[in-house]
Parts: structure tokens; sequence; C-alpha cells
């Protein structure tokens, strides 16, 4: 239920004064603070329902809020209603929000009928823990917060979920509330408008009605079905990446799915990613793994034989089918799964080739993204967190090589100041769907670690053993996180080069159809994705079927066309384009899988 207070609070008078928009870090430090207040004041709310309640965290989010409880029942939708309602009350009675400072005896003290909360306060080294207070209610919250209750001015609660205490399913499931605030009603519906299109645009949902893809309990949580026209979508959109990495002279490489336990300690993966890799399979009494990555593979290909500094750089690429384990409880989709197809490529290159090694993948990710129609980006640029290895002067060399490339390209770009990776610093390139939302896709990362690790060289010009650079970089990011990206971005109505079926023809009446299945030939033999519809279904009804297939032309035969050899155009908009001739309708829709219009 959203709500917006009649009276502007000391906040959006603030806003409304500035000369100009808010400024972006502003705003989201204001968002942050609101959501905060909101989910306190939601817990607020569930309390006075089940006073009996065990509160566990209430954190802000990106767009929204949320708290998980362990409560006496499960709660339902309608519940959702009731605890608006008293949340609105607490607003309306604009109770200042009250910070103060206790040690960890006196907050045990405060919520020792909290076991949660017990638990967070024995896990925080910190003698001055922070609590808020707003009327009679307190929470365990560094913040920070708004002043007053007053100041949440609009708010939504969404939807219940599940969750574990600690995200470990060994311990206690919680109902978690899911909300969303933010500081002005307008604000707030704009955002729920663009939740109602995204739910329209639900990658799962469009999968299932448009045959693209299917999950199956017998296979498993998180591994994907590719239907015949998923697989087809996948296909062109897999042959189009070779096809461009061929003309930058990558070289197309293919790796085995598993590897002995050797290949995983020296790359260090059993020592810091072992949570997320499967069981070891025992074959000839020793231990294989599924592969988690590509790298160790790429890198073993490199070093195969002596390599000159002629050589270089050395691009290997490969659409590599990986495997890592994810809880079940975060698996969404084709944006979160166990097996996925990474669009990897590992670069092997001299120092001084670094900056023109990263200018061509900035290049071919704005050419291979441009072609799928995001023009919209967010670069960011992040440098060497606290806990790295290198030597710092390897860090700021390569850092600056990135840096470099970024502004010779005239690229706008954000620093993530310790945001690099513990092996080296990464540049990250945000794309924007149709409707806004940014999805983190190509990463172009510096790697200190695997070639130390692997002790890979090159003979210099000088005859000496020279560390070669490597360059990790993924540009589509994985094909199935890509593919639900794009789903939701085309809304399930592909361009007509990625459409799995081009145009359908559907013959008025079975006299008819003879001609259709005979175009159908000829457009298939220019190269076109073509179907018949030869059922036994009026023509208004293939048409609207076609229609929620979203098949970009639907072209109809009757007898006029037959005489005329052509066929009546439709669109999947509704427009109709009247009787064209097959030879220039083919060349039409070839015109546009060319220029991927």
């Amino acid at each position: 239920m959203p709500i917006q207070m009649s009276d502007p609070s000391g906040i959006e008078r603030a806003l409304e004064s500035k000369k100009g928009p808010a400024d972006a870090d502003d705003l989201s430090a204001l968002r942050e603070r609101i959501r905060h207040s909101a989910s306190h004041i939601m817990a607020d709310a569930v309390r006075a329902m089940f006073p009996e309640a065990q509160f566990a965290i209430g954190p802000p989010t990106e767009d929204g809020f949320y708290y998980d409880f362990q409560l006496p029942r499960a709660l339902t939708e309608e519940d959702l209603s009731v605890i608006a309602e008293k949340m609105i009350e607490t607003i309306a009675s604009d109770l200042p929000f009250e910070r103060r400072q206790v040690d960890s005896k006196t907050a045990r003290r405060i919520f020792e009928d909290q076991p949660f909360k017990l638990e967070i306060i024995d896990n925080i080294a910190d003698e001055n823990l922070g609590i808020y207070t707003h009327g009679d209610f307190s929470d365990l919250c560094n913040g920070p917060h708004v002043d007053s209750t007053g100041q949440v001015k609009a708010f939504k609660l969404l939807s219940l979920a599940g969750a574990y205490w600690r995200g470990d399913e060994n311990r206690p499931m919680l109902q978690r509330i899911y909300g969303t605030a933010f500081e002005s009603k307008k604000a707030l519906d704009e955002y729920l408008t663009r939740l109602e299109e995204a739910a329209k645009r639900d990658h799962r949902k469009l999968g299932k009605e448009l045959g693209l893809f299917t999950i199956h309990n017998e296979i498993g949580a998180g591994l994907i079905c590719w239907q015949p026209k998923g697989g087809r979508i996948r296909s062109i959109v897999e042959d189009f990446w070779r096809e461009e990495h061929l003309k930058r002279n990558y070289s197309l490489v293919y790796s085995p799915h598993i590897g002995k336990s050797k290949l995983w300690e020296t790359s260090g993966h059993l020592e810091f990613y072992k949570e997320n890799m499967y069981s070891a399979i025992d074959l000839d009494d020793q231990e294989y793994y599924l592969k988690p990555m590509n790298c160790p593979f790429h890198i073993l290909m490199y070093k195969s034989s002596l390599r000159s500094y002629r050589e270089l750089p050395m691009r290997l690429a490969e659409l590599g089918t990986v495997y890592r384990y994810e809880r079940t409880g975060v698996l969404h989709g084709l944006l979160r799964v166990r097996g996925f197809t990474q669009d990897d490529a590992h670069i092997f290159c001299r120092p001084d080739q670094l900056e023109e090694e990263v200018r061509g993948v900035l290049e071919l990710t704005f050419s291979l993204l441009g072609a799928f129609g995001f023009k919209d980006y967010k670069i960011y640029l992040a440098d060497r967190p606290e806990k790295h290895v290198g030597e710092p002067s390897e860090w700021t060399r390569a850092t600056d090589a990135l840096r470099n490339t970024l502004e010779e390209m005239k690229l706008d770009y954000q620093l993530d100041v310790g945001g690099g990776a513990f092996y080296g610093p990464k540049i990250d390139v945000k794309i924007e769907d149709a409707i806004g939302r940014d999805w983190q896709c190509t990463t172009i990362q510096f790697d200190f670690n695997l070639p130390q690790r692997f002790d890979i060289t090159y003979i210099g010009d000088d005859g000496q053993q020279h560390r070669p650079f490597m360059v990790h970089r993924a540009i589509l990011g994985s094909i199935e996180r890509f593919m639900g990206i794009l789903i939701e971005h085309y809304g399930g109505a592909f361009p007509v080069w990625l459409a799995p079926v081009q145009a359908v023809i559907i013959p008025i009446t079975d006299r008819h159809l003879d001609y259709a299945r005979a175009a159908v030939v000829e457009m298939r033999s220019a190269g076109l994705r073509v179907e018949v519809d030869d059922r036994s279904e009026r023509m208004n009804q293939k048409i609207r079927q076609a229609q929620l297939e979203k098949v970009p032309y639907m072209l109809i035969v009757g007898d006029k066309e037959v005489a005329g050899g052509s066929v009546s155009v439709r669109l999947r908009s509704g427009e109709d384009l009247g009787p064209i001739p097959v030879t220039s309708v083919i060349e039409m829709i070839r015109e546009k899988v060319e220029t991927k219009a």
C-alpha cells in the first residue's frame, strides 16, 4: 500500500530547494536512510501483530528493504495490508529516531529474549554497539536513518519469501518481508510501474510461454534444458560471438569439463573456492573435479610449448561450460544457475601490449552488445583492494594501463576504490535494458596470481624469460544469463535476426496449402527461418497465435496472393503492409538480418 504524507518533510523541502536535480550520490544516500528506517518501522508493526516475534536482520537494499522474522504462524498476503496500516500510524506519529551507543553487556540485556540478535552481538568484536529507537521499539543497528518516522514519505510492501538464517540451509527457516520506499510518491509510482513492466518481461514466464527453455526436477535445480526455439536463438548468439572473435584474431579452443585435483590445487581453487565446487569424482584412484572456471585449462594450453615474444599477444577464447554450487534459495531462472557457459577468453601479452589489448576488448564489447540492442553503458574501474597479491608497482602499472585506455577512448567511468579482485585491477561494464535496469555483463580483469602459480613465461627479445601479463575477460558474462537478459530486454519480441521463427505463412484455406509450402521452401533456401501454419483453424486464430508467439512476420496466402505470386504481410505489431512479392519479402527480411536492425 503506497502512502504519501500531505506535508513535505524537511528532506523533501531540501531537495526542492536545490537549483538543479539532486546529486545522484546524495539521492542514493537519502534513499538508503529512508529504506533502512522503513525496515525498522515494518519490524515495529510486525511486533505489534506478534509480540513473541523473533527478529533477525532488516537491511536496506539497492531497490528497497527487507526484514527476516521467526513468527508463530506463516504470514499471508492479507497480513501485508495489516502491517502496512500499522506502519502508516507510526509514520503519522512522526516519532524521532534516536541513536545510542552501548557495550555488549548492555546490548545483551536489552535483547535477552532475541536469540538472533544475541548471536549477532556475540559475533561483533567492537564493544560499542549502536541501537536505534523510535517510540518503544529498539533495534541493534549502526544506521544511518532519517530524523523521524514522518520522513518515510512513500512505501509499499511487496512480497513474502523464506530465508535461512545466515543463508545456511542447516539453520532455521525465517519469513522475509520485502518492501520498498522512496522520497516521494512520484518516485515510488515510477518504480512500481517499472516493476509491473518487469513482471510482464519476466524471462521465466516468457521462456515457458514461448517454448524457449525448461528446468526439470528430475534433472536438478539450476540446470537448463534448451527447447528447440531457445536452442535456435542460443546458436545464433554463439555463432555471432565466434564470428566476431575470429575477425579479431582470437583462437577458439575447447577444454574438458573435469580436471584432476592437482590442477585445482595449483590454481588455488581448492584452497579458496572449494565451497562453490562440486564433490570430487574418483577416477583411477585419483580425485577429479567439475571445473568451476576455464582459466587453468587455457593457461596450460599457453604453457604447452615454449613461447616467444613474437607470438604475443595470444588470445584464447572458449564458450566453456562450468559448474558452480549455488544454494537453492538464490537460483533464479537463467540468471542464477549451477551449470552455465561462459563467453570466456584469456589474453597473454607483453607489458607494452596491455593498453592495446584492453582497447581491443572494449571495442569488441561495444560492437557485440550494440548488435544486441544495448547502447547505454556504465563503466567502472576497480583498483587495488586491501588484501591482494602482486607488487604495488605492478598494480600501479596495470591500473594505469586500464585508466589510460578508458581516457584515450574518451569513455566516462567511475572509480571503484578498492573494488578490484585480489589478483588484479579490472574494468566492469554494466548495460541498461529497455526499462532502465542495469545488468553487469562485461568484465576485463588483470591477473597477477595465476601466471605466478603456474609459472608461465615467454622468451623476450633479450633472450631472457619474462612473465606475461594475463587478462581474463568475458563480454556477455554467460550465455544463460545473457539470454535471460535478452528475453527481458525485448519482452520476448526478438529482433528479426534473433527471432527463432522469422515468419509464419498462413494459408486461408486448404486449397492454398501447396502454394504456402512452396513459399516456405523458397524462403528457407534463402536462409530464412519460416514455418507454415497448416492447422484446421480460422485465419484470425492463426494470426493471433503467431502474435502471441511474437513472430515478426505473418504472411497471409489466399486466392489473390496465389494468382500474383505474393504474400500479404502483417507485422506482429498489427500493421498490415498488404501484398508483397515473395522475392521482395525475402530481400526485406534478409536486409534486417544482415543489418541486425
